[in-house]
């Protein structure tokens, strides 16, 4: 497939199959046409080139990143038009599908008699996912669904994707991906590139790829450089010129022109600035209720310390916002007290981006009146600056108003670390970003000397850069835990106390049923492990690496420029396999949580 809009293709012969069971992650730097691809597939834009065959009949419902819904009087009423059914339908099918609507928008706990006006964005999203479930496609596209999504709809989702059969997901989830997907394809450079397995073996295999890619890029340069010198030799040389040869350098010259290097890495530089006081924040008895009784914060005793890195985790509208307009004093309290520390220097990086004018160019957002900036006491001209943020020197001198959300992200990131701050507070950060960048905010915020609050629903984003999370209990109740996301859920954390559910349910979203084994856990949780339970248990590690075993040496026959020679139904047998064992290993994992949480009592 060929597509292009301005001067680089986003397809560049671009080739793609996607047979019934398969569930791709589709990633890709921002802007490198990963959303104008999944069009491309659902047929609400043509290629400029190329061939798209699809399956005689096939269903295809695609959920846009930022979805549409008709104004209606209702939101029943609204996903009705958009699944082209009438409110009083005369086939059986139809009616079949006007139950399953409402039984979709109640399972993602939403009203379908609530008039759209005052819906979120998240409540928007989760609207048109129930949509997409009910209308029980053969093929479902979604670009970013856990955008706006808090983490018990984001579980909602997770489960909600095994009742289909085959999809292609665009998201930087890294959780998400590992969850629901069983082949990552890349796009990169215009090229779709195909790796079997989850994201942890996509990293992988990119990295071995990349090795190879630079060593035969190191090799043709070297050979390119070799013929360049060679055909400036002197006249006696020239004479004896090999015709050959030179047509052949001609093609290395042109071969090296139109070769698409790798896009660069955005490059991070935090200042954290004077060193601020030890106590950072405290906040004492402190309670908070909206106008109409609402209470988001009750009784709060809880320090933020020099050097902490706390994540908030709740649902949506819990009051994770508010807690941090508390924080900052843009907020009153109802009843406590919020004392700041000494020498604070704030960066607030603003969920809605409200920071940013729509007007300025992105230059003068950085550094508005002057060229330079100053960046841990190194003076830096501003187009530089920019360039580290992947920003180019046209980009830079753009409005903000056509920047995509990525490069609002990043935008407002290059803006947030332009100046010295020893107080980072992060809403929602990973918003749009890439996976490229998003892992270098990571290690950026990991080396950061100063203290940050963050709110977010990316749990790798929390596990990799959270030392305690405050989370909310419900009812106004917020407790803190040691730790990222993961270490909060090894804590108890999540659907496994009825305080969260409580406070799942207060924001309309739908809590998810405990496991079986965690279950049975809870409900045997006095008792000691049986002597074969603890055999069980002890065998449980070697059981697991002999299956990991067993899938890293398929995947790896998979992976095989020889692989395609064995033919179809020994690729049929080994997917079949891989995704027995997916089954097994997450089988034996929560068993053995199981087991091990009886043994620690």
């Amino acid at each position: 497939m060929q597509l292009a809009f301005g001067d680089l293709p986003l397809l560049d012969g671009a080739s793609l199959s996607v047979q019934r069971g398969d569930k791709l992650g589709l990633i890709g730097r921002n802007g490198s046409g990963k959303s104008s691809l999944l069009k491309l597939i659902a047929g609400s834009i043509h290629a400029d080139d190329g061939l798209i065959q699809r399956e005689d009949g096939l269903y295809c419902v695609a959920v846009e990143q930022e979805p549409h819904l008709t104004e209606r009087e209702s939101l029943y009423l609204s996903l009705l038009a958009r699944a082209d059914l009438s409110a009083s339908p005369e086939e059986p099918a139809a009616w079949q599908t006007l139950a399953d609507i409402r039984a979709w928008l109640d399972r993602f706990g939403l009203d379908p008699d609530r008039p759209l006006q005052g819906l979120s964005g998240g409540e928007r999203k989760r609207a048109a996912l129930a949509l997409a479930f009910a209308l029980k496609p053969d093929l479902l596209l979604l670009d970013e669904p856990t955008n706006h999504l808090d983490l018990a709809a984001i579980r909602l989702l997770e489960e909600s994707m095994e009742r289909v059969s085959t999809s292609i997901v665009i998201t930087h989830d890294r959780h998400f991906l590992d969850r629901v997907v069983n082949r990552i394809v890349e796009l990169e450079r215009g090229i779709l590139r195909n790796y079997p397995g989850r994201f942890a073996d996509y990293q992988r295999l990119r990295a071995d790829q990349w090795a190879a890619e630079d060593q035969a890029q190191r090799r043709f340069d070297r050979f390119w450089a070799e013929e360049e010198t060679w055909i400036r030799q002197g006249v006696e040389a020239r004479r004896k010129r090999n015709q050959g040869r030179v047509r052949r350098l001609e093609a290395l010259r042109e071969a090296r022109e139109a070769r698409r290097q790798r896009v660069g890495q955005v490059k991070m530089r935090l200042d954290s600035g004077e060193r601020s006081g030890k106590q950072v924040l405290e906040c004492t008895s402190l309670s908070y209720r909206t106008p109409n009784g609402r209470v988001l914060v009750k009784s709060l005793d809880w320090v933020l310390m020099r050097g902490d890195r706390v994540a908030l985790i709740g649902p949506n509208g819990i009051g994770k916002s508010t807690l941090i307009r508390l924080a900052l004093g843009q907020l009153k309290p109802t009843e406590g007290q919020v004392k700041q520390g000494t020498q604070w220097q704030l960066a607030y990086f603003d969920q809605m981006r409200e920071q940013l004018n729509e007007e300025r160019s992105v230059a003068q957002t950085i550094s508005p009146g002057s060229d330079w900036i100053d960046i841990a006491g190194k003076r830096m001209h501003v187009m530089s600056y920019l360039g580290d943020f992947l920003f180019s020197p046209r980009r830079a001198q753009s409005p903000v108003k056509t920047l995509s959300g990525g490069e609002r992200n990043r935008l407002l990131l290059a803006r947030l670390f332009a100046r010295p701050a020893n107080l980072l507070i992060l809403d929602e950060p990973t918003n749009d970003l890439d996976l490229e960048t998003l892992e270098l905010l990571e290690s950026s915020l990991q080396e950061y000397e100063g203290s940050v609050l963050l709110v977010s629903h990316d749990r790798a984003f929390m596990d990799a850069v959270a030392t305690q999370t405050l989370v909310a209990q419900g009812e106004g109740l917020w407790r803190e835990y040691p730790g990222g996301y993961s270490d909060w859920i090894d804590q108890g954390g999540e659907w496994l106390t009825e305080s969260t559910k409580v406070a799942a349910k207060s924001s309309n979203a739908s809590a998810l049923p405990v496991s079986a084994s965690v279950q049975a856990t809870i409900n045997n949780a006095r008792r000691k492990l049986s002597y074969k339970e603890q055999r069980e248990l002890d065998s449980m590690p070697e059981r697991i690496e002999a299956l990991e075993l067993e899938q890293t040496k398929i995947q790896a026959a998979m992976s095989s420029s020889e692989y395609y020679r064995l033919g179809p139904e020994q690729m049929r047998q080994d997917k079949a396999r891989v995704e027995q064992i997916d089954h097994e290993l997450l089988a034996l994992l929560e068993r053995w949580e199981a087991l091990q949480a009886i043994e620690s009592r």
